[in-house]
């Protein structure tokens, strides 16, 4: 396993590389699950992408793997309807979770992808690392905080990462990013660094793939 980058959030540019071509290689969808029966065997070390609707979790799949349609994107919250299971290469698979916190797709519906989505989450012992998702103009809010709780329960590392960059002013960004460091220390299963990201401007892209390539 390649070393994690120290607290000053900085890559080598070996690391650098080594997460571009990861992410430049082959990824492909393979499973696609609602039901915890329809949890497709895992092929190897797992990354999951958590967040509430909206938030950008389809589109920074995307955006990381240098493609447009890879995971399905939408301006309608709750399009994501299942857990996506794509392959990168054999190396690493990227697990698209729906998006919570969005209500009317239906409570029967809403319910399904919960319980299969903790399921998920405290059961798979590939499972390297969760990245939580969190808008950039808003911070935490009330449903971030209880999957972080599960988290800390089933003793799985996630790590914040902050989308839509783009859209808010440096101040405001320095502010919510403060504000998450602290809400994460008081998180036992929190990894340390906040990533900050913009799928549209490609902000924090490159960092974030080699440090997800470091997993493997």
């Amino acid at each position: 396993m390649a070393e994690l980058p120290a607290a000053d959030e900085s890559f080598a540019p070996a690391a650098l590389e080594r997460g571009r071509l990861l992410f430049a290689g082959p990824c492909d969808f393979f499973a696609g699950a609602m039901t915890v029966p329809q949890l497709p065997p895992a092929r190897g070390p797992e990354v999951a992408f958590a967040g509430r609707s909206n938030v950008g979790k389809s589109s920074l799949v995307n955006a990381l793997c240098g493609r447009k349609a890879l995971a399905r994107t939408s301006n309608t919250p709750g399009r994501t309807q299942q857990l996506n299971f794509f392959d990168l290469g054999g190396v690493l698979s990227l697990v698209d979770l729906p998006g919570y916190g969005y209500s009317s797709v239906g409570k029967a519906k809403a319910a399904a992808w919960t319980e299969t989505t903790r399921a998920y989450l405290k059961g798979r012992t590939e499972l390297k690392r969760v990245c939580l998702l969190v808008d950039s103009r808003h911070g935490l809010k009330t449903g971030d905080e209880d999957i972080m709780t599960l988290l800390d329960k089933s003793a799985v590392i996630y790590q914040v990462v902050l989308t839509k960059a783009d859209k808010t002013t440096p101040a405001e960004l320095a502010e919510i990013k403060a504000a998450t460091a602290t809400a994460l220390s008081r998180h036992v299963a929190a990894h340390p660094i906040i990533r900050v990201t913009s799928s549209e401007a490609g902000t924090g892209i490159p960092e974030l793939r080699a440090e997800l390539a470091a997993l493997t």
